[in-house]
């Protein structure tokens, strides 16, 4: 009976420990999204508009989806509590009426502004701790494997 039972890994649960790291620095980061009333995908949202903050059109939907890694029912409902909550606006695409483009609020961005002061702190912790050199370079690794792997396609929603 040789079947599946006992096999042997001859490598470590890759997968598994992107998670734990993922879950090893969010718990840094959740406080501070709580004290807001953030979930970690609203955050994930509010990120992605500081950083496209300054194109006048608003972003599309489709690529908050991608850059926030949100499936679309989702990121709908993040977007309706975010919009209720005064985070951001929607609205039809000039350009194409099938389409919705999303801009935070200026209470949106002052929220992205504070948190990004802590969470860059954590960062500099990180890079304390590991040193410039091997931050970057567990930055080009996470890249390269990404790119390796043939970037993402389908998101995880446990994952994300």
């Amino acid at each position: 009976m040789s079947g599946m039972l006992g096999t042997a890994f001859a490598h470590r649960n890759l997968p598994r420990l992107l998670l734990q790291a993922r879950e090893a620095v969010m718990q840094h980061t959740r406080p501070s999204l709580r004290e807001h009333g953030l979930s970690d995908q609203q955050w994930r949202v509010l990120r992605v508009l500081g950083e496209h903050a300054r194109e006048p059109g608003g972003i599309e939907t489709g690529r908050i989806a991608r850059e926030a890694f949100l499936l679309g029912p989702s990121l709908s409902g993040v977007l309706t509590r975010m919009e209720r909550d005064g985070l951001i606006t929607r609205e039809r695409c000039s350009q194409d009426a099938r389409r919705t483009v999303v801009r935070a609020t200026p209470a949106g961005l002052k929220l992205v502004r504070k948190l990004s002061a802590t969470i860059e702190a954590h960062y500099d912790w990180l890079e304390q701790r590991l040193s410039k050199a091997r931050l970057a370079q567990l930055y080009a690794l996470l890249d390269e494997v990404i790119a390796l792997e043939g970037g993402v396609d389908e998101i995880d929603e446990e994952a994300a």
